[in-house]
């Protein structure tokens, strides 16, 4: 019997030496532990998001600091520097501040003539205007067939006047997020178009007015910018939208001075970990965030930075702090990895489309984009999220396969939210490289925390531990990608991959 029962006790030793074997972390894992620390992540983030750099504004001069920084961090690293400006691709950057002065707008309708207040209008896209008694075309906006319906001779020299549906004109018409999806992203998309001479939609009485609105912006290049800028109007006065909606034929007469208009340099920063393949070297595998935020804005409280500690404070120090350990590894990954964080992309993703439109190296040879978003806070309002990361676009690529396999020697879970997957795929970064056809992904903690776009979002609230097991898994899955030999694809049989799937083709066949 005691025989039996040794014989037993080391039948069990073995199994469970084995089993630890087998899930126990590789050498590169446990590397990385000490390579990659909370401390790092936190020096990091309470240096981006501190008040000194103000929020972090596309341009500024808290931006700037911000890339002098990142490119410090990458030189220390040993990356190579392949911008145009050593570490910087640089690209001209225009800021518009509208001109109030003066500014009018008055109806003509059914033999009256009613003013707008000054204060009730915003202007989206500041753009000088002067109108006499301009004739106006109107359309509903959940009307899509009509809309689709318009061409340029239809509205050229008159005023596009953007009905709302009911539940829109509650909520404020004018108001869209960043996807462009509310009227302000119909007026744009209507604006390139079309080329009225200008466009009126409507905000909720009491909402978004202000006599000018805030700063509109954009990249100084042909292919991001409308062919000619027309002015949009937004009015929050309930006097002119009654009159607007119920005249058969009213005319319109404005007055817009002259906006005042300042060009910036901005810069995506870039560093190249080479890599050590023959073979595969020469493809390209990136890691991005975006390093802007929201700047210094009035929000009705003593505290006016929005510093973006999570959004994208925790993205870019990830980049730095993975990008510094995978190259103090002995061994360089097979493929080369450019690590870089852009400008711009809470104003509408500008940093990586140029990237994408300017690429440093071919995007046939780019063969996946792993993004980083918010990564920091793990206060989701769905509920505490610590040991777990999402991917957007989970069942658009392979690439889960890859991070759960890491995730298995960091203790970190790679999941799917079945509702944000995939409708926060084209909230950031990735879409840029996905809609050029390179598989990208996303990979964010929290998709909502309390203080996402508020002045509350500071860096004492990041979970740093939590952060630097799910970059440790990032840079495993990072290692898994560049040293095997079969890149990243495309899930060609899920509908959603369509259009990326013809852009990769697209690409591909170019580049022979």
């Amino acid at each position: 019997m005691k025989a039996h029962s040794l014989l037993l006790a080391a039948a069990v030793l073995t199994a469970a030496a084995a089993l630890s074997q087998v899930s126990s972390p590789s050498s590169t894992a446990n590397q990385l532990v000490t390579l990659l620390t909370a401390n790092g992540l936190k020096a990091d983030v309470s240096f981006l998001a501190s008040d000194l750099l103000e929020g972090r504004d596309t341009p500024s001069r808290g931006l700037d600091i911000a890339a002098e920084y990142i490119a410090a961090q990458f030189r220390r690293a040993g990356l190579e520097p392949v911008g145009d400006d050593g570490y910087f691709q640089t690209a001209s950057f225009v800021s518009v501040t509208p001109n109030t002065d003066g500014l009018e707008f008055t109806l003509d309708a059914n033999g009256s003539t009613v003013k707008a207040n000054a204060a009730s209008i915003s202007l989206q896209e500041p753009v000088a205007l002067n109108l006499d008694r301009a004739a106006v075309v109107k359309v509903a906006m959940e009307d899509q067939a009509a809309m689709d319906a318009l061409t340029p001779d239809a509205v050229r020299g008159k005023v596009l006047v953007l009905e709302p549906s009911a539940n829109q004109a509650a909520n404020g018409a004018g108001r869209g997020g960043r996807g462009g999806r509310g009227g302000a992203g119909i007026a744009t998309a209507l604006a390139s178009k079309l080329q009225p001479a200008a466009i009126v939609l409507f905000a909720a009485p009491g909402g978004r007015g202000g006599g000018g609105g805030g700063r509109g912006a954009r990249l100084r290049e042909a292919s991001t910018m409308m062919a000619a800028p027309v002015a949009i109007l937004s009015i929050a006065d309930p006097a002119i939208r009654t009159a607007l909606v119920a005249a058969a034929a009213p005319t319109i007469s404005a007055h817009i001075a002259a906006p005042t208009v300042v060009t910036s340099k901005v810069r995506n920063v870039i560093g190249l970990l080479r890599g050590s393949d023959p073979a595969l070297k020469d493809t390209y595998m990136l890691i991005t965030a975006h390093y802007d935020h929201l700047g210094i804005r009035d929000n009705g409280t003593p505290d006016h930075i929005f510093n973006g500690a999570n959004d994208d404070g925790s993205g870019t120090a990830s980049v730095i702090e993975i990008a510094n350990a995978l190259a103090a590894l002995p061994t360089r990954p097979g493929r080369s990895i450019v690590f870089m964080t852009q400008f711009g992309e809470e104003k509408g993703d500008l940093g990586s489309r140029y990237y994408a439109q300017h690429p440093i190296f071919p995007l046939a040879k780019t063969i996946v984009d792993v993004n980083l978003e918010q990564v920091g806070r793990t206060d989701d309002l769905e509920g505490p999220r610590v040991g777990a990361f999402n991917l957007t676009g989970f069942d658009y690529t392979d690439l889960p396969a890859v991070f759960r396999r890491a995730g298995e020697q960091t203790g970190i879970r790679a999941i799917k939210h079945e509702k944000n997957s995939d409708a926060y795929f084209t909230r950031s970064d990735n879409a840029a490289f996905a809609e050029a056809g390179v598989p990208a992904t996303t990979l964010s903690v929290a998709y909502d925390f309390p203080d996402y776009h508020k002045a509350g979002d500071e860096w004492p609230k990041l979970d740093y531990e939590n952060m630097a097991k799910v970059d440790r898994t990032v840079a495993l899955a990072a290692l898994d990608i560049a040293n095997n030999p079969q890149a990243p694809k495309w899930d060609a049989s899920n509908p959603k991959t369509e259009r990326f799937v013809k852009a990769r083709e697209a690409s591909m066949a170019a580049a022979k």
